[in-house]
């Protein structure tokens, strides 16, 4: 699935005459198969031993590149670094206030949200996201993992 993704991805940019340099290729295939939403560091530093004249205004101008014809969504969130989304379909994101891990959610039951809140502001909706915030599994393992040993009573010999 993803694989075919790349392929689509690239195809649509030759129909646009984008030139695809193997740099280009290498960033794209790597935001289709990242689940991580990562920086665009996080793609540098995974490219880097591939490309290494390859720099991180490269990775940039590609992924300004790539949010502009819509393949990728520049998630900010406050003073963190950007991340970057391949968007094949309309999707939501939890992330984890602790760790900072982002999952996709997929639920069609919120893909006329723009047309509701149309019809209840007037406004002409171009687009939405949502995001929800709590902790991931992990996290919450931690926590217990670390609960548990903080409430043992100490053994004195």
């Amino acid at each position: 699935m993803k694989n075919s993704q790349v392929v689509h991805s690239i195809e649509k940019l030759k129909a646009s005459n984008i030139r695809i340099t193997p740099q280009r290729y290498a960033i794209l295939e790597f935001l289709i198969e990242s689940e991580s939403h990562p920086t665009a560091d996080e793609i540098y530093r995974a490219l880097a031993d591939r490309f290494p004249n390859m720099s991180v205004a490269t990775v940039y101008n590609n992924l300004r590149l790539f949010t502009k014809i819509g393949f990728v969504q520049e998630m900010v969130y406050g003073d963190s670094s950007s991340r970057f989304d391949f968007t094949s379909t309309q999707h939501y994101h939890a992330i984890c206030e602790e760790c900072g891990k982002i999952v996709d959610i997929y639920y069609p039951g919120l893909d006329d949200v723009e047309v509701v809140a149309s019809n209840l502001t007037g406004f002409e909706v171009t687009h939405h996201r949502m995001e929800m915030y709590g902790t991931c599994p992990e996290c919450i393992a931690k926590h217990k993992a670390t609960d548990s040993v903080s409430t043992e009573m100490p053994v004195n010999h």
